[in-house]
């Protein structure tokens, strides 16, 4: 269920990007993630569905883009358990058996980044990206810079101020976990690497509670 509070805001040909985030308050319900003992659904009926995981930062940022383009109630959320997948999601739904993924139009497409170019593309809502070629361009640098910097342990405080501005807007506050369940996630699927990595990477995610 979807519940929507827009406030009025003024006729403009183009809004931007921040602006048409603060816009409207969105309140949705989330489904309980499906795994190996869930139904799968009428996949190919019509209906636009996006395939993600509550815990995993690529299928976020997909969700994020959904919801800042206000398609809630036309783009419907199947979570999936990734530490108790289905099979039917590798076999009827997306052979790489990943997430994000975005079935509309009889068809079944993934990676995070492609797809919100595809949601922006296709779907009505506030434009979400550069129409440039190379602002675009930029935009995926600076995606996987922010990813490795953080994992590499680099300097991150100065990100605090702005993750306090993002807990502002609506379309990403509801896509928000609780840190220490994402974290003891996050720890719980590094368990299978070498015991010096693995250690490793427990002790980074230590010091990012503040991000999730």
């Amino acid at each position: 269920m979807v519940n929507f509070n827009t406030s009025q805001t003024q006729n403009r040909v183009a809004p931007t990007f921040a602006s048409s985030m603060g816009t409207t308050n969105l309140f949705e319900e989330l489904p309980a993630a499906l795994d190996s003992t869930s139904e799968p659904p009428s996949v190919f009926d019509g209906t636009t569905r996006l395939y993600i995981s509550y815990m995993c930062p690529y299928a976020q940022r997909v969700w994020i883009a959904r919801n800042c383009k206000g398609l809630q109630e036309k783009i419907k959320l199947v979570p999936i358990d990734l530490t108790n997948r289905p099979d039917w999601y590798k076999e009827k739904v997306y052979p790489p058996n990943k997430v994000p993924a975005l079935e509309h139009n009889n068809e079944v497409i993934g990676e995070s980044l492609d797809l919100i170019k595809y949601l922006d593309t296709n779907f009505e809502g506030p434009a979400l990206l550069p129409n440039d070629p190379a602002k675009r361009e930029f935009l995926k640098i600076f995606h996987f810079n922010l990813h490795f910097g953080i994992l590499m342990n680099l300097e991150i405080t100065e990100f605090k101020s702005k993750l306090t501005e993002l807990n502002k807007i609506p379309g990403y506050a509801q896509t928000k976990r609780d840190p220490a369940e994402l974290v003891a996630s996050l720890k719980k699927r590094i368990l299978g690497l070498t015991h010096n990595v693995a250690s490793e990477f427990c002790s980074i995610l230590d010091k990012l509670d503040f991000l999730l």
